[in-house]
C-alpha cells in the first residue's frame, strides 16, 4: 500500500476549502433537482465539465428527484446493475442512457400518480370517524394493515386485515416490506409497501390512519408523503372526549392524557395541521388536498 502524499499546512487548507465548495455546488445542484429546476440529463452535461458534479454519487442524485427518495433510487440502481457507491463519473454510456429511460418513465408515472395523505394525532382527536367519513366519499383508497393478531368474528382476511404468522411478520420487516410497522396490545401491525405503491401507480389517493410515530415511518420510506395532524379545537375538549370514553379506567385516563400531551407537541413535524372543528370540514378540506 502507498504512502499517502505529505500535505504542507498551506496545502492542506486548501484541500479543504477545495472540498467545502465542491459540497455546496452539489448541495446546491441537489435542492435545483428537488425543485424541477434542472433534470437528470442536464446533471449528466454539466458532469463533463464540472467537477464536483462528476463526483456525486449517483445514489444523491436520484433520491434529490421528487417522489424517489433513498429507498427507490437505490431499487432503480440495482435494476439497473449500478453499484450503490458509483459516482456520476463512472457511469457508462449504457448506464446512463438506462438510467434517462427509467426517468422518463417515472416522470410519466408521477403525473398520474395518486397522493399519500397519512392522518394522525392525539388518541381521542377523531382519526378513526374522519377517516371513516372520508372513505365514504370515494375519494381515498383504502389501505389493507397486516396484523399478527387472531381475526375476529366479523372481520375478513384482505378485507379487514391480513392476517399472517409472527414469523411471516418479522420476514417481512427483514425485507423491508412494510412502510411502517408497530406492536400494540402483544400483536404486530404494519403497512405493506407493495399494496400501497401499486395503488398510487394506479392514480388512487390513499388514506393512512395511523400513529405518529408511524407516520414518521412513512416518511422516511415515502417523501412524497403527505402527513396530517388532525388537532383538537382546545386541550379542554380532548380532555373531555378522553374522559368520556367509558371504557377506560381512570388509570387509563390519566395515561391517555399524558400520552396526548406529549403528541400534540408532535404537531411541528407534520405537513399540515388541521383543527377538528367539524368532521365535514376536516373531510372536505383533505378532499380538496387530494385534488390540488
Amino acid at each position: 500500500m502507498a504512502t499517502p502524499p505529505q500535505l504542507t499546512p498551506e496545502e492542506r487548507s486548501a484541500a479543504l476549502a477545495k472540498a467545502s465548495i465542491a459540497r455546496k455546488r452539489r448541495a446546491f445542484i441537489k435542492s435545483q433537482i428537488k425543485d424541477g429546476q434542472i433534470s437528470i440529463k442536464e446533471i449528466f452535461n454539466l458532469a463533463k465539465e464540472d467537477e464536483a458534479i462528476a463526483k456525486m454519487r449517483v445514489a444523491e442524485m436520484l433520491e434529490s428527484v421528487t417522489g424517489v427518495g433513498k429507498i427507490r433510487a437505490l431499487a432503480i440502481m440495482e435494476k439497473l446493475a449500478i453499484s450503490p457507491t458509483r459516482r456520476v463519473k463512472g457511469l457508462g454510456k449504457n448506464q446512463i442512457e438506462s438510467l434517462l429511460l427509467e426517468f422518463h418513465s417515472v416522470k410519466e408515472n408521477f403525473a398520474t400518480r395518486g397522493k399519500l395523505i397519512v392522518l394522525s394525532g392525539p388518541g381521542g382527536v377523531g382519526k378513526s370517524t374522519v377517516a371513516t367519513e372520508l372513505r365514504k366519499t370515494g375519494d381515498y383508497w383504502v389501505s389493507i394493515s397486516a396484523t399478527t393478531r387472531a381475526p375476529r368474528v366479523n372481520e375478513v382476511e384482505g378485507v379487514d386485515y391480513y392476517f399472517i404468522s409472527d414469523q411471516e411478520f418479522e420476514s417481512r420487516i427483514t425485507a423491508d416490506e412494510f412502510l411502517e410497522w408497530a406492536i400494540f396490545a402483544g400483536a404486530k401491525y404494519g403497512t405493506p409497501r407493495d399494496g400501497v405503491e401499486k395503488a398510487l401507480l394506479a392514480g388512487h389517493n390513499l388514506l393512512l390512519e395511523i400513529e405518529i410515530e408511524g407516520a414518521q415511518q412513512v416518511k422516511r420510506h415515502m417523501p412524497e408523503a403527505i402527513l396530517v395532524f388532525l388537532e383538537p379545537p382546545s386541550w379542554e375538549d380532548l380532555v373531555s372526549r378522553l374522559e368520556g370514553r367509558g371504557t377506560d379506567s381512570p388509570e387509563r385516563r390519566t395515561e391517555r392524557l399524558a400520552l396526548a400531551q406529549k403528541e400534540l407537541a408532535s404537531a411541528s413535524l407534520f405537513d399540515l395541521v388541521i383543527v377538528n372543528s367539524s368532521v365535514e370540514q376536516v373531510v372536505a378540506q383533505l378532499v380538496s388536498l387530494a385534488s390540488a
